[in-house]
């Protein structure tokens, strides 16, 4: 992870994972392997029966590769997670994502999927949540990072209305608005029960979705973790997120605010806690591996999923 590791080396490590069945999780993120080191990766899991965890995010893949990926894990049976986070793309398309879909369709072991900065859209999420709509063993789907509104989130809250494995959704810094915040909290209210945890951080919504969502939470007792940092936090939302903090619904260790008054106003200030906060790097102070910063992981954990 964040060496200097190119195509060449890529090369060298996937043709030794052909006969190694030990291996458990590879971290190769951040090495620019590119496009055909991503290639050689793919090759590497039509033979490999034991990997379970590839994380190949920041490694430059390119179209081709990412459709290879998307190709072999429709027939790989021992990968559980996968990190294909910011690949490069030259042009804004939504070939890989219709891949993708198509192998979510299909695939019965991958449990964890990555696709932050993947440069999706609103149609690459519709087809992700058809496919998804048969899928019953993925529990962790990242979407942070990408070009996700309002209609977007409507199809994942058709999805969650329906999909009963489904645990932590991360849609970290996309802009579902106020419009796409209550299209999830019908779905979080009404009908899910199976989600765990939610990231909306930076999504541009105001008091009205917020409140909205907090209200839901309040019912649904399931969802334990839920992230808003970097939303529109007025007096409503500031007010919704304190009555379920003070109330005892959420304390400060699932959420990543906390309330607090100045001249009987109540604001939320910033905690830094959420769904992979410590997961690249641990901090020079505080304690390592703080499972607050990391929740995603004591989720998954849960049921000893490495």
């Amino acid at each position: 992870m964040g060496n200097d590791i190119e195509t060449e080396g890529a090369e060298h490590i996937a043709k030794a994972l052909h006969r190694n069945d030990s291996l458990r999780s590879l971290r190769m993120t951040g090495n620019k392997i590119g496009n055909k080191g991503g290639m050689f990766f793919a090759a590497m899991l039509q033979i490999n029966t034991s990997l379970e965890e590839l994380d190949l995010g920041d490694c430059d893949l390119g179209i081709q590769s990412l459709i290879a990926f998307a190709t072999v894990l429709k027939q790989n049976k021992s990968i559980k997670s996968i990190n294909l986070n910011r690949p490069l793309f030259y042009v804004s398309q939504e070939d890989t994502s219709i891949h993708i879909a198509q192998m979510l369709k299909v695939n019965n072991t991958l449990q964890e999927i990555h696709l932050s900065k993947y440069e999706m859209t609103d149609s690459g999420v519709e087809r992700l949540c058809e496919a998804l709509q048969e899928n019953r063993t993925l529990r962790y789907l990242d979407l942070s990072c990408n070009k996700i509104t309002r209609d977007g989130v409507k199809c994942l809250a058709e999805l969650l209305k329906n999909n009963t494995t489904l645990e932590i959704l991360d849609l970290t810094s996309n802009r579902m608005e106020d419009e796409g915040a209550m299209y999830l909290a019908e779905a979080i209210h009404l009908y899910n029960s199976s989600l765990k945890a939610l990231a909306i951080v930076s999504n541009n919504i105001t008091g009205q979705g917020l409140k909205t969502l907090a209200a839901a939470t309040k019912q649904n007792k399931g969802l334990e973790y839920i992230y808003i940092w970097g939303n529109v936090l007025d007096e409503d939302a500031c007010m919704a997120f304190s009555d379920l903090l003070y109330s005892g619904r959420l304390n400060a260790s699932t959420t990543d605010v906390r309330p607090y008054t100045v001249d009987g106003r109540v604001y939320l200030a910033e905690l830094f806690h959420g769904l992979k906060k410590h997961y690249y790097w641990s901090p020079t102070y505080g304690i390592a591996d703080d499972p607050v910063c990391n929740s995603c992981l004591t989720l998954l954990n849960d049921d000893d999923k490495f």
